[in-house]
Parts: C-alpha cells; structure tokens; sequence
C-alpha cells in the first residue's frame, strides 16, 4: 500500500473477521526499539474513555476484541504484533488506530524498514505498508482501521507527532496523569505551542481516491472524516506545557500475582510433599506423559481465560467462549484419527477448531500424522492444527514440512508451540502481570509446578542433535570443511537454545529478552545460518547476542569449541561528561557485589582492547584500567569465564544447562548488580526501562 490508500478487509480474505496487525523495524546499531499503542475511538474521533487505550502496561481488552501480544524477533530487527477481533469490537467504536512511540529522546527517523502489515486469522499475509519518510518525530501513527457499513477497512496512515505518546494520547481523548513524566522529554527541552503532527499541512497523505460517506451531523455529533483531514487542536503553551511532561495514563487494574514471599509451610518436615492437583508421580511411558500434559494444558486454558486467550490469540482465534476436549476420534479414511485435542472456540454464534497434536520428553513430531490432521481440518472446515512439543521453530522454517492443498477454499494454518514457550507464557501471568482473580492465579501456579517438574516431560529444548559430537571432534581435530551440513544442523540449535534462553530469563524476570539480529548480517534467516556455520568452521565458535528490556547494552554469549569455554559479557559505555579515573572508580563502586572473577576490559578508540583485569585486582586500584598512552576510553567490557559442557543433552553436564546456567549467573551476579546499584532513575528512565 502507499501512504493516504485504503483498502477493505473483505476484498483480501474470507477470514478477516480477527486479523493480526504486526508492526516493525530494524536498527542500524541493534539498539532501536519502540511501544506500540492503540486507541479505539468513538464518532467524535475520541476515546470514549480512558480504558480504550492499549499499551504495554494495559495490553487486553477485556472484551477481546484488541491484545497486544508482545515483540518477536525478525531477521534484524523485531515486531510487535496485535491481534483484533473485528467481530468483538463495540459498535460504538467507528476507528481503531495503530501507533508506536519512542522514548528517551529517540525518533523514528533512526529506524529502517519500518512497515506494517496485516495477516488473516489463518496467518496468510493480506497487505504490506511500507515508510521510508518517518521522519524526526517520536510518536508514529502507522494506520487505521475503520467501520464503512457492514465491513471494516483498512488505511495506510503513516504520520508522525512531534510530542511523542503524550501528545498523541491526549490528542485523541486520554486522560493523562499529570504525575508522570514524558518519556521523550530532555533536560532543556522547550515546550511546544501546539501538539500538531510533524508532517506539515502541505505534504498531508492523500486522500482516497474512493469517495466515503460522511455520518449525518447532529448538534452533539460532529462529522467524521479521515485521520489525515483532521487537524489536531490548538492548545495554549501552558496546556501543551501540561501535556508535554505527561504520558502515563490512569489504566492501573487490580491484578492476582504470586505472593512475593512464600507462606511458612504447615509440614512436620521436608518429607512431606504438598498435595498437587496434577500428581506427576504415576506417570510411566511417554504415552502416559502426553496425554496428561494435554489434558493438564488443555483444562487450564479453557478455566483461565487469560492464558487460552494468550496462547490462542496469535493464532487468529477470536475472544469468547472457550471449550477444549482430548482424544476426539475423527474419520479420516479408513481409519478414525484421534488428535490429542481440540481447542474450540465460540463468538457471535461462530466456531473457531483447532486440533492439537502434543509430543513430549523430547520425542519429535510426525510430518505424516501432522499431514492427516491438516488434512482432516481443511475437509472440515476448521481453522487451524497447532502442535507441541519440546521442539522449538526457527525463524522462517517449518518445524514439520506440511502440504496444505492449495485448491480447497478453506485455508488451515499450522501453528507450533514449544513447552518453554507454554511456561514463560503461565509464569509472566503469574508472577508479573496478574491474573483475575486467586483461583485463576492457584490453577496457573498449579499448571507451571506440573510442567517444570522432572517427570512430566515438558522440559522445552534438550538435545543439540546427532551432529554435536562429530562437530566439536571435526573441530578438535581440524577435518571440518565449509558446507558441511552438520554445520548446519548444529547453528539451527544453537539458534533453538538461545530462544529458549530468552524465554526461560525472560519469565523470571517479567521482562522481554530477545535475540538480537545484526542488520548487516541480512534479512534472509536461511542466509544468516548458512553465515554463521562458515564461521563456526573458521573459528569454532558459537555467537549470540540477547537484548533484555531495561537494560542499556546487550548481554553477549560465545561458546568456543576449541577451548571448552563459554563467555558471557556485556558492554557498558562511558559517561558524557566527567573524568576517566573517575569512571573506572565509579564501575568498581557499581560493580561491589559482583563475583571476583569478573574480568574487566577498558575498550579504546582505534585500537583493539586496553588494559583489562579481574575485578579482584582491580578493585584495590582501579586506576590500573587506564591506558598509558592517554587513548579515548569508549567504554568497558565486563565478561565472566566458565567451562562448558560436553554432552549434547540437558544433564548436569550437558551443554544446553551450561549456557542457560551461565546466562543467568551473569545476569543475576553482573547486570543485576548493576542495576541495583545505578542511581535512582528518573519516571522518564522508569518509563524507558519499563518498555
């Protein structure tokens, strides 16, 4: 689409009753990022109250019908993506927009391919609207969709606010809280006479070319028109002051999380085991072990609506009424198939099925049964098969190479979840964002205890397959050769394990940890692989870099073959102002609580390191971290060493566990250590950490 076009939903799919709107971007440095909002308004082009504004802290509608699902990671960059049920928005509500904002002085300007598009709720793409002028603005209307008649349409907006989130939120409507800061503002920033978008008047988008009847006029309606024929009001410098140094609305909502400290246990001793309502003790095979992970899973998203709606929402189901069975026989041939579920769900007196296939203690998935069960759901007219496992997908490739025949008219889309993604999903619910009401937060807590626990099998990622050994003995023994297919296979889990590891930190922390991808590695996640298995030849090491929200650097992680050794390490840069000897004094005092055995490297301009030390002898003498030459310090490069496992499974002394359990130390030991000793930060940098 190009800027100023509209186009209705109904004209590229039969199934655009629920849609999912992803926003994205990339970072030319990996460190750009933005919060997407939404604001449902009402025929006055404002919100009719403060509860139609959707951000990070206030992400679900409670009818359904918006649910910001949160950021994925892309080739070199991530996308948020929301889901609407079209059918469950109220119908008051005449437009819905879709904007981003930036803080901390960011504008939008300083991302590239920035773009939204729209996919269906069988997840086939619709349309793609693509920016190239965003512009120094800080705040990003990106589209709209909006009521003609009966159908709901969609334009491509892309206008910028000067003002960023606060200035575009009041603008429609919002009730700012006048208690918080801007998250865009600086010191020395003046306020602005109006809070007009950026783009000037004269280069407004188009209009459309299709002519669109305008609502009659009353005495307390005014018309509606399109969002870039509305000029936003005027507002004197003391309201705009106002304005500018707000943008926290009043959306707080009362939320069930775990007690932060547990109750003392009514026990005589340790021996006494809790009774659980998922008992884990009697299961015995596999079989066993899928079954009653289905079940489990299955019954606490049709009680918890929060949670079935979390994990179906992505997959185009529409908010309602939610019911789930397991071992529903259905005719398929000669003989019945029985999927391990089925997910069902009713709004406005329509169905949405999804069958579920479940594997678990690291048992992979068949592609000819996954087949059947696709096939059985386009024959009956069911929306999609979801499959679990421990297994994680990749980005851009198929965990099971399914054929969906293109010449049925009903579409059915493959989706796949793995078990860690299915915890962090309880966790974040539990422990950080709240649930309803206790019983939903008991059963949540009930369902996270089941699959954490040894014996149930839902253990996420576990093996890093057949070609680890002769990988690591090729690279020992130096017989390896560019184009090696295990290369290959061994970069794909690597790639499986550090999603899990974002997953597993990120549900402890309550935070979003993402991969981060390099835009000069390219976009083409095939081609960035193929990349990255000559450089595991080359040097025989595994790279990876996690971005963790709050934080202001990235936490890196090299697994080296050659050596045994893994290396965790996180960049900080140096103050603007003040003196060298001061900074280095400054880290050690930061740095207090932090293990002994940290090294700590001064990074140099134009050269390749400085000095570098344990913080155990630096900390008498922190001076020792100068250069002697008088270089530019740039920053300083703080890295933990630790050996690495040598099996390829999840033991004790299994690789996968030795890269989960250092990523965590040096979170917990390093940037948590930091964090905790930072000044106290301003409502503008809470804000910024919080996003």
């Amino acid at each position: 689409m190009v800027k100023g076009s509209n186009i209705a939903l109904s004209a590229l799919s039969d199934n655009a009753g629920s849609v999912i709107v992803s926003l994205g971007w990339a970072s030319p440095t990996g460190e750009g990022d933005a919060d997407v909002s939404v604001l449902l308004l009402g025929g006055r082009g404002k919100v009719r109250s403060d509860a139609d504004f959707y951000f990070y802290n206030n992400p679900v509608a409670a009818d359904g019908s918006v649910q910001l699902l949160g950021k994925a990671p892309t080739g070199e960059g991530s996308e948020d993506r929301i889901v609407f049920d079209l059918t469950a928005v109220p119908a008051d509500v005449e437009r819905v927009i879709v904007a981003a904002s930036r803080y901390e002085g960011a504008r939008f300007g300083e991302l590239d391919d920035l773009r939204v598009t729209l996919a269906d709720g069988s997840g086939d793409d619709l349309l793609r609207f693509a920016i190239d002028d965003a512009g120094s603005v800080s705040a990003f209307i990106f589209g709209e969709l909006y009521r003609r008649g009966e159908e709901w349409k969609f334009r491509a907006v892309g206008q910028g606010y000067d003002d960023g989130l606060a200035g575009l939120a009041s603008d429609f409507g919002v009730d700012i809280d006048d208690d918080a800061s801007s998250e865009d503002e600086q010191p020395g920033d003046e306020a602005e006479d109006d809070a007009r978008p950026a783009a000037a008047a004269e280069e407004q988008p188009p209009r459309s070319a299709e002519p669109e009847p305008a609502p009659v006029a009353t005495v307390e309606q005014v018309p509606s028109a399109p969002l870039e024929a509305v000029p936003a009001p005027r507002r004197s410098e003391e309201d705009a002051q106002s304005k500018k140094t707000a943008a926290r609305p009043r959306t707080a909502k009362k939320k069930v999380t775990l007690p932060k400290v547990v109750k003392k246990s009514l026990a005589e001793n340790d021996s006494w085991k809790e009774a659980r309502l998922f008992p884990v003790s009697a299961l015995k095979s596999d079989r066993d072990r899928e079954t009653r992970a289905t079940s489990v899973l299955l019954s606490v998203m049709a009680q918890v609506p929060e949670f079935g709606r979390r994990l179906t929402a992505a997959f185009g189901a529409p908010a309602g009424r939610m019911e789930t069975f397991t071992e529903v026989s259905l005719p398929h041939g000669d003989t019945p198939r029985r999927p391990d579920g089925v997910i069902r769900v009713e709004r406005a007196g329509k169905l949405w099925t999804a069958l579920v296939e479940t594997k678990t203690n690291g048992n992979a998935l068949k592609p000819e049964q996954v087949q059947a069960y696709a096939d059985i759901a386009a024959r009956r007219g069911y929306e999609a098969v979801i499959t679990l496992s421990n297994d994680v997908a990749l980005e851009g490739s198929p965990l099971v190479d399914v054929k969906i025949d293109g010449r049925r008219k009903h579409k059915v889309a493959l989706w796949h979840l793995s078990w860690a993604e299915v915890a962090h999903q309880a966790q974040m619910l539990l422990r950080h964002e709240g649930v309803g009401n206790a019983a939903h937060a008991w059963l949540l807590q009930e369902l996270l205890h089941y699959l954490q626990h040894e014996n149930s099998g839902c253990h996420g990622f576990q093996n890093m397959g057949a070609a680890w050994v002769p990988v690591r003995r090729g690279i020992d023994d130096e017989t390896l050769c560019q184009g090696d297919p295990r290369l290959l296979e061994v970069v794909e889990s690597w790639e499986r394990l550090i999603r899990q590891v974002c997953l597993g930190l990120g549900g402890e922390l309550g935070h979003k940890v993402l991969p981060v991808r390099r835009a000069k590695r390219g976009a083409d996640p095939g081609a960035r692989r193929a990349d990255m298995a000559d450089r595991l030849c080359a040097d025989g090491k595994l790279h990876a870099e996690l971005r963790i929200e709050g934080t202001p650097g990235v936490l890196a992680i090299t697994a080296d073959l050659r050596t045994g050794k893994l290396r965790t390490s996180f960049d900080i840069p140096t103050p603007e102002q003040g003196y060298p000897l001061t900074w280095s004094k400054r880290l050690i005092r930061r740095l207090a609580e932090a293990p002994a055995d940290l090294h700590v490297e001064t990074l140099v301009e134009g050269e390749a390191g400085g000095p570098r030390g344990t913080l155990e002898r630096l900390r008498p003498e922190p001076a020792d971290m100068l250069p002697k030459n008088g270089a530019q310090i740039t920053g300083f490069r703080l890295s933990l060493f630790k050996g690495m496992g040598n099996a390829r499974g999840n033991t004790e002394s299994g690789f996968i566990r030795s890269v989960d359990d250092a990523v965590h130390r040096f979170h917990g030991s390093v940037v948590a250590s930091l964090d905790r000793s930072a000044p106290r930060p301003t409502p503008s940098a809470e804000r910024a950490a919080a996003t």
